[in-house]
């Protein structure tokens, strides 16, 4: 048994560093996918801009912005995992498993560490089988290609269709089962006993209860594997486990905490159901995303916001018991809880509608398609008002992207750096992206603060580059790597020039740089959600912009 457990710690220990040894060597390179007319097609885009990447010189700035938004990265995972775990305990292919499994364990057993200890490692044996699992995830894909599905418009559309499915399943269309055959086997292996026993009871688990947990877990890799963090679903599958197996060891230790527990009902159905209204309204981000690099213009702001307000409505009006669905039992009266619960649901469902009209809804804007895509926009007025903004109808790529909060922004580098340079102003380059949350959330809720606001208005060039977009570009645009590959899209040429030039590939990152000599001229920053902060980075750059100028 103790070969046993030290092979699983070995390889525990050692997909990480195989997985990072595959990084380079992936079977796919995500950003060589897009759409095209008739289908999906590979491209070459080994991002290598020649020309630009030459007019641009090194910078000897210590960069460890990437390392610090990582880490918060992870930790934001790690939370959404144990948000994730202690939801699937409520679910109704688990919860009633507690007092059954929990008294497997202290059934005839009178002693109590004994039976704690057998409990414990049910537990972590949970956890292993699913953090080998996020480290399968890493393994097989590397790295670079868990980041450039965050940005890749054939793997978000894959993914909103496989959300949507998810959310099916929990509202009740269909169950997602993995073969019989699986689970017995592991259950054939459990009967066994001793410690070899005990794991392939918590394998049985995890097989058993994968119609419950399966569309949460794979909500949690696809959030985890788009953050591009390399250890990133690994992390979110030990909190998802680790909230898992709390309640398991936590109840073998006080068994008679159990009384306390509320019963079986169709309560656990109704977790499903909530749950599945919340994969659709997430599935929609995925679709936006597409929607915003292909410049399909489809999906604005208006309908997204419509269709939430009409999945959110519809999910407090059953919990409300308004609705009900075909494996849902009878609601004679309303819990307490549930009641507390959709008035909250309402309520957010409430706060969403002025959105229609233009109201920017800070609180969820990061999730929102951008300001810009609203079709009629009452706040437009407060938003431009104040700023000196010149005609940029004929700035290059205007007629793809828009500046948001009507600042003065450009899209091309060359272009931007040039106009700084005319007009005596420090830069200040944006590597941003349609599917970057935290872009958002920093234009929406610190771009907007009057003093930043004021800033970027009257003392920075601001140049926003995507380097999520899909768009080709044009014949004379178009360069040659250094390995004679062609470079096609307008993202991939940003996106290498934000990591030869500043070893970096997360967004937003900010760059404040004098247009003179294209010297950076303070460390570069990542998201900040701190304006008093952000700011004082700013009046940084901008004194150090001054005593060279």
């Amino acid at each position: 048994m103790k070969r046993f457990i030290i092979k699983l710690l070995l390889l525990i220990v050692l997909l990480p560093a195989f997985a990072h040894a595959q990084e380079a060597d992936t079977l796919l390179k995500m950003d060589e996918l897009e759409f095209v007319d008739g289908g999906i097609s590979e491209v070459s885009t080994d991002s290598v801009v020649v020309d630009t990447a030459q007019n641009l010189k090194k910078t000897t700035a210590v960069i460890t912005t990437e390392e610090h938004a990582s880490s918060e990265s992870l930790l934001g995972i790690f939370l959404a995992g144990l948000l994730g775990g202690f939801t699937a305990l409520l679910m109704p292919c688990i919860f009633p498993m507690l007092p059954l499994t929990v008294s497997f364990f202290t059934k005839g057993n009178q002693n109590k560490s004994q039976s704690f200890i057998r409990a414990l490692f049910y537990g972590i044996s949970i956890i292993v089988i699913y953090v080998v699992l996020g480290l399968a995830v890493t393994m097989i894909f590397g790295s670079d290609a868990l980041n450039a599905l965050s940005t890749n418009g054939v793997f978000n559309f894959f993914f909103f269709l496989m959300l949507v499915a998810f959310g099916a399943s929990f509202l009740g269309a269909f169950e997602i089962n993995l073969p019989s055959s699986w689970v017995n086997k592991m259950d054939a292996k459990s009967d066994k006993g001793g410690w070899a026993g005990i794991f392939f009871m918590a394998a049985t688990l995890a097989l058993v209860s994968f119609s419950c947990t399966g569309p949460i877990i794979g909500t949690l890799l696809v959030q985890a594997a788009t953050s591009g963090a390399l250890l990133g679903p690994a992390v979110g599958m030990f909190g998802f486990s680790f909230a898992l197996a709390i309640p398991f060891a936590l109840f073998a230790l006080f068994p008679s905490a159990m009384k306390a527990m509320p019963k079986s009902g169709g309560w656990l159905n109704s977790v499903k159901v909530v749950l599945g209204f919340l994969e659709l309204a997430f599935a929609l981000k995925f679709l936006s995303n597409v929607d915003l690099a292909y410049h399909w213009n489809w999906f604005d702001r208006e309908v997204f916001l419509s269709l939430w307000i009409v999945i959110f409505g519809l999910m407090g009006l059953y919990l409300l018991g308004k609705i009900k669905f075909s494996h849902d039992s009878n609601l004679p009266h309303l819990s307490v809880i549930r009641t507390f619960i959709a008035i909250i649901v309402l309520s957010f469902t409430v706060y969403m509608i002025p959105g229609l009209w233009g109201a920017p809804l800070k609180s969820i804007s990061a999730f929102l398609p951008p300001q810009s895509t609203q079709d009629f926009d009452l706040n437009q007025g407060s938003l431009i008002g104040g700023s000196h903004v010149t005609d940029v109808s004929k700035r290059k790529y205007s007629d793809l992207f828009h500046a948001p909060l009507g600042l003065n922004v450009f899209f091309d580098y060359e272009e931007g750096l040039q106009y700084a340079k005319t007009h005596h102003k420090m830069v200040m380059l944006d590597f941003t992206g349609h599917a970057c949350v935290n872009c958002r959330k920093m234009e929406a809720n610190v771009w907007t603060d009057v003093q930043v606001r004021s800033f970027l208005t009257n003392n920075v060039v601001i140049i926003q580059l995507y380097v999520d977009d899909r768009t080709e570009l044009a014949v004379e645009d178009q360069q040659k790597t250094s390995s004679g590959k062609l470079l096609k899209t307008i993202g991939s040429k940003w996106s290498y020039l934000q990591s030869s030039q500043f070893e970096s590939n997360s967004q937003p990152f900010y760059v404040l740089m004098n247009p003179a000599n294209r010297q950076v001229l303070v460390k570069p920053k990542g998201a900040d959600y701190d304006a008093t902060t952000y700011l004082a980075y700013l009046n940084e750059g901008l004194k150090a912009f001054s005593l060279i100028k």
